[in-house]
């Protein structure tokens, strides 16, 4: 369990070694911020959210806890304002977020309904759980690397480093210390890959039924493309994907492929101000002194986190 006091202790760490008050956590110099700052992340979105839902835990928290149903468009909003604010935000709304985070995951306790994997029914879970918070922190950091690849150029095996380097950091403010996170690259990679063949990710019916309403469509004018479908699909390790119930015929093959041809092609010509996201933009306005995101920025960020501006005033 994260406690309230291992997360400070958290924070004193991410407070020694951040790139500044205002440059928060990160930087514009760190691999953390040239890989999230891409409007191309969202193509890892389904995978992310999926391979949360295959633990058995987080299914039954989201289930039994979430209005990601009643409202997916707010519980996306939700996520990426989080994760934003912690990458992006000033080093005092990284910390806000942070605090924010581990107070919502401290009401999200209760038992599995039924046995699931190696969970057995009537297990108690926890969102602060050290094991989960360990494993949502890695579908987001594998992601989003996969995701970056998918249409631009890969890392380097040294931007690789750097970029676990900073995503340890990145754990800290989940209240995860450097014991609880693989050393390197390698070692991460080898966690994730014995976590795919591990029956602790084991599809339960909850996690089945969410993901159809998801990405299914429970509201057919949110009914995501069959190509984003299909990639999303295409991106989980395949029993997993088995799991889900996901089929992946040639036709859907065909339809991510050639969306993916199409935005290797386009998507690094675009300028700036549409490419990159808007808390992105709204950072290196508060690095140039500007008081306010403009009007463009405040627009990508309703777009990705559900409001105009993602940086408040005053200590979190």
């Amino acid at each position: 369990m994260v406690s309230g006091n291992d997360l400070e202790l958290a924070l004193d760490q991410v407070r020694a070694d951040a790139a500044g008050p205002v440059a928060g956590v990160f930087g514009p110099d760190t691999v953390t911020w040239q890989i999230d700052r891409e409007a191309v992340i969202f193509l890892g979105a389904g995978r992310a959210l999926l391979l949360q839902l295959a633990h058995p835990w987080v299914a039954a928290a989201i289930a039994e806890h979430s209005r990601t149903l009643a409202d997916p468009i707010g519980r996306f909003h939700r996520t990426f304002d989080i994760v934003f604010a912690m990458v992006f935000g000033s080093l005092d709304r990284a910390q806000l977020s942070s605090r924010q985070l581990h107070r919502r995951h401290s009401m999200i306790v209760g038992a599995m309904p039924e046995a699931v994997g190696p969970f057995a029914a009537g297990s108690r879970y926890c969102a602060n759980d050290i094991p989960s918070l360990r494993w949502v922190h890695a579908t987001l950091v594998e992601t989003a690397v996969m995701a970056h690849e998918l249409v631009l150029p890969p890392l380097s095996a040294e931007e690789r480093e750097r970029y676990w380097s900073e995503s340890r950091m990145f754990g800290a403010l989940f209240g995860l210390t450097a014991d609880d996170l693989p050393a390197d690259w390698s070692g991460f990679a080898a966690y994730t890959a014995a976590m795919a063949q591990s029956d602790t990710l084991t599809v339960s019916p909850a996690a089945r039924e969410i993901a159809a309403q998801i990405l299914g469509g429970a509201r057919p004018w949110l009914r995501p493309p069959r190509w984003y479908r299909a990639l999303t699909a295409s991106l989980l390790p395949e029993r997993l994907r088995a799991g889900f119930g996901f089929e992946f015929e040639e036709r859907d093959k065909r339809a991510a492929d050639n969306a993916l041809k199409w935005m290797r092609r386009v998507y690094p010509k675009l300028p700036d101000r549409l490419r990159y996201v808007g808390p992105y933009q709204e950072a290196q306005a508060r690095l140039r002194g500007e008081p306010q995101p403009d009007w463009m920025t405040r627009c990508l960020n309703r777009a990705w986190i559900g409001r105009p501006q993602m940086d408040v005033r005053g200590k979190g």
